[in-house]
C-alpha cells in the first residue's frame, strides 16, 4: 500500500536517486518499480538484528550518504537509524515520542487512524507541504515474467479460453482472518460446474500447503495447489493471469488490487476501511457482527465473523463479477 507514496515522492523529486529500505520477504514488490533507483535489503533477522545489528544498518546508510528520510513507519527505532545515520532531513509522523529525532515531525491526529493505509502514508508528504499522488497501486512486471506466468496457465492443460481463478485461503498473522478452506473449496466445485474448463490456482506460503491440498482435493482436475511453490514475483505475475481472485485480507488481496485483478476479499476480524482493496474491480464480502474488527490474530470464541459468511455470497458475487466483462 505504500507504492502511491513512492510514485509520489518520485513526483516530488523527479531527478533524485531514490532508495528503498526495506525487509527481505516484501522487497520483490517494489522489483521493476520505475520510481526506485534501487532497493536496500533490511536484514531484521540477520545481520541488522539486536542492538548492533541497528548500528550497522545506520552504517549502511550512512554510507549511502542520504539527503532525505523519508519514514513510513512510526516506531522511535526507524527515527533513531535514520538519526544515527547522519541523514541532514528527517521526516515523519511525530508519533512514539520520536519528534526529538526529526528535522521535520509531521503531526499526526487522530483521524488519520481512521483513514485508508494509503491516505494515512500521503499524509506524511501533505504535512510537509508536499505533492500527494492518487491511491492507485502499482506493481511492475519484465516482459520475461509475463511470459513465464503466460506459459504456467499454458502448459496446465487448461483450454486456451478457460477462465482463471486464483484462490487466497491463507492469512499471515493468525488464523482470524481466514475464511474456511472448505468453504472455499465449495465455491470452487460449484463454479466449476457452471464452466467446466475453468482452471483454479490455490496460491499461498508453504505453511498453508494444506489448506491448499484441502481445496485441490475437494476440486480434482483442474485445480492447482500452489501453496510455498512459487516466489512472490511468481505468484504475482500468476495473479495478473487471474479473471477473479478469491480471498482473505491479505498481501496478495492488496497484490490483486494493484493489478486491477477482479476479485472478492473476505473480511471478518480485520478493519475494512483502513485496508480495502484500492481498485474498482475489487469487492468486499463481510457480515457485520459486534465483536469484529477485533484486529486479534486467532479468534478466543467462535469464529463469528466469517461463520457469517455463506458460500452462497460468494458464489453468487464470483457469478456476477464472471459475467461482468472484464476477465484476463
Amino acid at each position: 500500500m505504500s507504492t502511491p507514496f513512492i510514485r509520489a515522492v518520485r513526483k516530488n523529486f523527479p531527478h533524485a536517486d531514490i532508495t528503498l529500505l526495506a525487509k527481505p520477504w516484501v522487497s520483490p514488490v517494489y522489483e521493476q518499480n520505475p520510481h526506485i533507483t534501487r532497493i536496500l535489503c533490511y536484514e531484521a533477522s540477520g545481520r541488522h538484528s539486536g542492538t548492533w545489528g541497528k548500528v550497522c544498518l545506520a552504517k549502511d546508510l550512512r554510507r549511502g550518504h542520504f539527503d532525505l528520510a523519508l519514514l513510513l513507519q512510526n516506531a522511535f527505532e526507524a527515527a533513531l537509524i535514520t538519526w544515527m545515520a547522519g541523514i541532514p532531513a528527517r521526516l515523519g509522523f511525530d508519533t512514539d515520542v520520536r519528534a526529538m529525532l526529526l528535522t521535520h515531525p509531521i503531526h499526526r491526529y487522530k483521524s488519520f487512524k481512521k483513514r485508508h493505509q494509503i491516505d494515512y502514508y500521503l499524509e506524511i508528504l501533505k504535512g510537509a507541504g508536499l505533492m500527494a499522488d492518487s491511491e492507485h497501486l502499482e506493481i511492475f512486471f519484465s516482459d520475461t515474467e509475463k511470459q513465464k506466468a503466460a506459459q504456467f496457465i499454458a502448459d496446465s492443460g487448461c483450454l486456451r479460453n478457460a477462465r482463471v481463478i486464483g484462490i487466497n485461503p491463507g492469512a499471515a498473522f493468525g488464523t482470524a482472518k481466514r475464511w474456511f478452506a472448505e468453504r472455499y473449496a465449495e465455491v470452487c466445485v460449484r463454479l466449476k460446474s457452471v464452466y467446466p474448463d475453468m482452471l483454479f490456482l490455490v496460491f499461498g506460503s508453504p505453511s498453508e500447503t494444506g489448506l491448499g491440498e484441502t481445496i485441490r482435493r475437494a476440486v480434482g482436475n483442474g485445480c492447482v495447489n500452489l501453496c510455498g511453490k512459487t516466489s512472490l514475483r511468481e505468484a504475482m505475475s500468476l495473479i495478473g493471469c487471474c479473471g477473479l481472485f478469491i480471498t482473505n485480507d491479505s498481501g496478495l488481496m492488496h497484490v490483486a488490487a494493484a493489478l486491477d485483478t477482479p476479485q472478492i476479499a473476505i473480511f471478518g476480524s480485520t478493519n475494512h476501511t483502513t485496508t480495502f482493496p484500492a481498485s474498482p474491480f475489487s469487492r468486499i464480502v463481510r457480515s457485520p457482527v459486534p465483536c469484529s474488527p477485533c484486529m486479534k490474530p486467532d479468534c478466543p470464541t467462535d469464529h463469528r465473523c466469517m461463520d457469517a459468511v455463506r458460500v452462497e455470497q460468494v458464489f453468487d458475487l464470483a457469478l456476477t463479477l464472471l459475467n461482468s466483462g472484464k476477465t484476463t
